[in-house]
This record gives structure tokens, sequence and C-alpha cells, in this order.
């Protein structure tokens, strides 16, 4: 996992594990807004993102719209943004999505990050005034994203590889499974209609040759002869022949139909199989975290 924490290394993480996987983190600041951007990393990436919604923000004020406050409450499972008074939550951002986080280095108040969004794919850029607590969110986030991807590995990210090819596996067995039961069919058609054939009627020519026997005067084996019910030995006669179709559930051996997903422990179906690629591909890019200067004048006065 790429993860540039090397500016924090003589740093702590701030909370323990235990409030962040059982609970969450808190967090009141002012949301200057969203904006898409082109790339998931990068300082200058944000620098724009921050100078465009401070901008827009700038413009709203003078109008007399107030910068809105919500609140972040920050976890393993994410980071929401809610509205601190309904508690409506406004943004869901799940950590494996973030990929860059940003605070800035000067003033502490103005922290970003980036986030893949989870409908449109795109990325877009968050930028927050945190009121001098910028550092202390980046870290915070930080460490769910790092606690999130232990427990990822935990939980059988590591397998998922494995399952992938075992989903592989299963979808080609149940395409056999599907070719094997029609030709299964085509087979009891053609057992019926020699079965069914009428006889023909009397003083007619039958074109169809004489039975050949084999060097011992017996009739050769047939895989699509009807083979004949021996009498019972108490002298009753035997049952008459059944002509159910043969069992499609089970495969030319006469065993069940082999399903990966019910041997071991790959137990995932194909939509939480989906799920879990996207996480490992977001844990796989990493979350870089960075200081960086966001002190943009003339709009560097308070939001």
């Amino acid at each position: 996992m790429n993860r540039a924490f090397n500016r924090k290394k003589d740093k702590s993480w701030m909370h323990t594990p235990e409030a962040l996987a059982k609970h969450y983190i808190p967090y009141n600041a002012k949301f200057l807004g969203n904006t898409e951007v082109d790339q998931p990393k990068g300082t200058e990436i944000v620098k724009d993102a921050v100078r465009q919604l401070k901008f827009q923000r700038h413009i709203k004020k003078s109008e007399g719209q107030k910068t809105p406050k919500v609140e972040l409450q920050i976890s393993i499972y994410g980071v929401k943004i809610l509205d601190p008074k309904t508690k409506d939550v406004q943004y869901n951002c799940q950590l494996h999505r973030i990929s860059f986080c940003a605070d800035d280095k000067t003033d502490k108040r103005i922290f970003t990050f980036i986030c893949k969004d989870s409908e449109s794919n795109k990325h877009l850029c968050y930028v927050f005034d945190s009121e001098k607590c910028a550092e202390e969110v980046t870290l915070t986030i930080g460490q769910a994203f790092d606690l999130a991807y232990k427990k990822f590995l935990e939980s059988g990210g590591k397998d998922v590889e494995t399952r992938k090819q075992i989903g592989t596996l299963q979808k080609r067995i149940q395409e056999l499974e599907t070719e094997n039961s029609g030709l299964k069919k085509q087979l009891w058609n053609l057992e019926e209609q020699l079965v069914t054939a009428p006889a023909p009627p009397a003083g007619s020519v039958s074109l169809k040759p004489p039975m050949s026997t084999d060097v011992f005067d017996m009739v050769p084996f047939s895989a699509v002869t009807p083979l004949v019910p021996i009498p019972a030995s108490n002298g009753t006669p035997p049952p008459p022949p059944t002509t159910s179709p043969p069992d499609t559930s089970k495969d030319l051996f006469g065993a069940e139909p082999f399903d990966p997903f019910t041997c071991g422990q790959a137990d995932f179906p194909p939509d939480i199989q989906s799920k879990l690629d996207e996480m490992q591909e977001g844990f796989k890019m990493g979350l870089t975290l960075e200081a960086a200067v966001f002190s943009l004048e003339p709009l560097d006065g308070r939001c």
C-alpha cells in the first residue's frame, strides 16, 4: 500500500483503535464544497480546487450566503458529512475511495481530501475550514484508513484473487452443466423416437437390414437399445419400464454438480465479490497525506 505518512512519522496516532473501530471521532467544520478533479492525487490538484472553491465561496458570501457548517464523523467505515442539527448524512465517503488528504501547514484551518464518487466514479475534492484543527483531522483520516486496511486483510482481502479465480471456474462449470443438460435431452428425445416408432404394416417389405450378431451369435450391445427386463424369480411379471427423463441435476457420472462456493471458505456471491475487488483496488492505491500551503492571496479571508 502506498502511504505517504513520512511527514507524520514523528507523530503517533491520536486515537485508540477501538474509538475508530467501534465508534467514530466527530469534528465540526465549515464546508466550502466539492469540485471534480482529473487526478486522484497531487498537491497542485488540491490547491487548484481550494482556490476555485474559495473564490466561489467569497462570491456567495458577498451575496449574503453563509458558509454551511457540517459535522464530520470519522471511523474505519468512512468519513460521513452530516448536517450538525438534523444529523442528515449529506455525503458518505468510504475510506478505500479516499486517495489523497492534505492540510494547510500555515494556519491549520483548511484541509481537503480527494474521494472517488461511488456512482459517477469521478474524483471529487472536498474542502473544509476546520478552525485550526486541520492537521488533527488529516491524521485521524490517515489512522482510520490504516485500521480499515488491516481489517480488510483480516476479513479475507488476501484471498480476493483466489476468489476471483473460483468465480471464473464456477461460471465455466455452469456453462458445461448447461451444455451437458442439453445433450442429455437430445439423447432422451432420440430414445423416445426409437421406442415409439410405429411398426411396419403387414406384408410390407422392411428396408431395415437384419440384425447382425457377433462371433458368439449374440446381438451386439447398443447404447440406444432398450434393455429387456428379466422376469422375477417368483414368477410375477416385472414392473413396466419407466420412461421418466434422466436426472439433469447430476453430471455424466451420476454425481451432483460441483459448486466451488460450497467448498472451503470462499462463500461470496458475485455482488459481494465486485465490492471486494473495488476495495482491493482502492487500498492498493493507498492514501497519501501531505501538508501544503493554502494561503491563496487575495482570497485568504475567513469563509
